[in-house]
């Protein structure tokens, strides 16, 4: 792979090359991205969807909005720093208009969006969807679909839901992102099977529906991405950027998921922080820390402390890497690799323990699944059977309350029922409770 190829301008749907030293300066192509993204309204939803604690009330607790956004900041530092030594290893680059800023720009934008496509209820909202089709009523559509079609539906994948998000539309409407932003944001860039058939970083999960299998393809082909395997399944190595988004994101749960869980009182502040300087110990100033008087204030110097070292180790691991990923020989996360290993894997155990099994996320994830099903049930059957001429009068009324641009319904048993996957997908939180409560009659 090569930097010159990765960063590529192009969009969907553009007849002639775009060139960087042509570019608008107030207005870059990359910057473009994620003014895109934050004006989209699946970027909107992550304002009530679940982070760690499930539609908590308290305002302190993170959503998957105010995450994304710490990511993104996160990610555009790490960009920086590596497009800075990046560019002077490979002078050309300047030649070409490219600056350390684009890289920058080019991993805000795409770990501004790395969670776009998750559905309501956490990582619990995947689950869900899966055990639908896997154990559910969803099981009956098995023998009408092929092998990998039925896996993006059991194996439901908030990546490969966010990729068919910023990849949908036309030349003339869509979100249209630079394929170098497409490429950075795709941690798996594999389809859904074979699932795991090593223990490469790409084979973890996946990364598109074959729904967007041609799209995917012109993308990786653009980007110059190398292939991870021969055979007729399509597996690709990372675009280099992707690993600076997963780091981003990676330091961010790791942090500030452990910071809510202390001030949520779930995770005692001296057992907590304990851990915290661990990582911090070769930067604290121990005279600043014991003057600060109130508990969140001690949580946050050291949030930010530790948040800092990790960005630094992390560009470090990419930077002495950088030639073994282009040639994709590196399959790991960076921070498996950094030297804070152990004490990053001590926080995440804590919070496993402490946070994730808390009473409180394990009670709105259990609600979250029947939600979820029932929602799936009732729409894909409205659907289906307003495709083939048989829908009931309740069947007609759900109907109605799809969105106008899903009431167009396509001849594939598959796609139709990934469009009500994803339109689910698609609400927050607060908006599948209210729907689910109006389904069941519950409110009116």
């Amino acid at each position: 792979m090569n930097w010159e190829q990765l960063l590529s301008l192009k969009r969907a749907g553009d007849t002639k090359k775009r060139e960087r030293n042509k570019q608008d300066e107030t207005r870059l192509g990359f910057e473009v991205d994620f003014d895109r993204i934050v004006f989209s309204s699946s970027f909107r939803s992550l304002q009530d969807k679940t982070q760690v604690i499930p539609v908590s009330k308290t305002d302190f607790v993170h959503t998957r909005l105010t995450h994304s956004m710490e990511v993104s900041v996160v990610g555009r530092s790490l960009g920086r720093i590596v497009g800075q030594k990046v560019i002077e290893k490979y002078p050309h680059l300047r030649d070409l208009g490219y600056t350390f800023n684009d890289f920058g720009a080019i991993v805000a934008a795409a770990a501004l969006s790395h969670d776009i496509g998750n559905p309501p209820f956490g990582h619990s909202g995947e689950k869900a969807i899966g055990e639908y089709f896997k154990s559910g009523k969803g099981n009956t559509y098995k023998q009408e679909l092929t092998d990998k079609e039925w896996q993006d539906f059991i194996d439901f994948e908030g990546n490969a839901n966010g990729f068919k998000i910023l990849s949908e539309g036309t030349a003339d409407s869509g979100l249209r992102l630079s394929y170098a932003t497409l490429g950075a944001f795709m941690k798996y860039p594999k389809e859904s099977l074979p699932k795991k058939p090593t223990k490469h970083i790409v084979d973890k999960k996946y990364g598109f529906f074959q729904s967007q299998k041609e799209f995917f393809t012109d993308v990786v082909n653009d980007l110059g991405l190398l292939p991870l395997r021969t055979g007729k399944d399509l597996a690709f190595n990372r675009h280099p950027l992707s690993f600076l988004v997963e780091a981003a994101d990676d330091i961010c749960y790791t942090i500030i998921d452990f910071e809510d869980g202390i001030n949520l009182g779930l995770i005692e502040e001296e057992f907590a922080l304990e851990y915290l300087i661990k990582l911090v110990k070769d930067t604290i100033d121990i005279k600043k820390y014991h003057a600060l008087q109130h508990k969140k204030d001690r949580v946050s110097y050291l949030r930010a402390l530790a948040i800092g070292t990790l960005i630094q180790e992390a560009a470090h691991v990419f930077l002495e890497n950088e030639e073994a990923i282009l040639n994709g020989s590196y399959g790991v996360a960076l921070l498996d690799k950094c030297k804070y290993e152990a004490q990053i894997n001590d926080i995440l155990q804590i919070s496993i323990e402490k946070i994730y099994n808390s009473h409180e996320v394990i009670e709105k994830e259990v609600a979250g699944y029947k939600i979820i099903a029932d929602l799936l049930n009732v729409f894909i059957t409205s659907v289906n059977n307003t495709y083939i001429g048989q829908a009931s009068n309740y069947d007609k009324l759900i109907f109605k309350l799809l969105p106008e641009s899903c009431r167009e319904l396509s001849d594939s048993l598959y796609n139709r029922i990934m469009m009500v996957c994803s339109f689910i997908a698609g609400m927050s939180d607060g908006y599948a409770i209210l729907i689910h409560k109006k389904i069941t009659g519950t409110t009116i």
